[in-house]
């Protein structure tokens, strides 16, 4: 279980995995070619689809570990808001690192593009041009790049305002050692 001063290793490492992995992810993204009605799928895109389903799977173990394992309880005189903005951030950025790789591998599918990871062809969730899911890609998108690195930006900002700022714990607990 957490400790009351720290995140578990657990936690941590999945943390900064996952941290790692959105890294990759938008290194990839951003410079693999753009996705229209009849691109190839290239080792960049390949890459891109297959560290969003790695990105998924360490998501749902990540949400399983924090639904079974209590984080730390807020440090001492940080305020109820920000606490609560906190949580708000942390789950909505759950809620992206399962809604975003699903609606890309909609996306894929939609467009008759494979998934293959490790050599094994993962399942289409919809049939190639099933009608009304061409938005797909579209929300993916805006939802990556809009609202998942401004959380991002948010969640690194908090941490940086408490190293900073008000000299607490707050980053260090998610730190390795801390």
């Amino acid at each position: 279980m957490a400790t009351a001063s720290a995140y578990t290793t657990t936690a941590k490492v999945l943390h900064w995995l996952i941290g790692a992995l959105i890294i990759a992810q938008f290194i990839f993204a951003l410079t693999m070619p753009h996705i229209g009605r009849n691109t190839p799928v290239t080792t960049l895109i390949s890459l891109h689809f297959t560290f969003g389903i790695i990105i998924l799977a360490v998501a749902l173990v990540r949400l399983a570990w924090r639904a079974t394992h209590a984080e730390p309880a807020p440090l001492d005189g940080v305020p109820p808001w920000q606490v609560q903005s906190a949580r708000v951030i942390h789950w909505l950025l759950y809620l992206l690192l399962v809604v975003l790789p699903i609606l890309g591998w909609i996306n894929a599918s939609y467009r008759g593009m494979p998934i293959v990871m490790f050599g094994v062809e993962l399942p289409k969730l919809i049939g190639t041009r099933a009608p009304g899911w061409g938005w797909t890609g579209d929300i993916h998108t805006w939802l990556a790049y809009y609202l998942m690195l401004t959380l991002i930006g948010l969640h690194i900002a908090g941490g940086l305002y408490h190293y900073f700022i008000r000299r607490d714990r707050v980053l260090q607990r998610m730190l390795p050692g801390g």
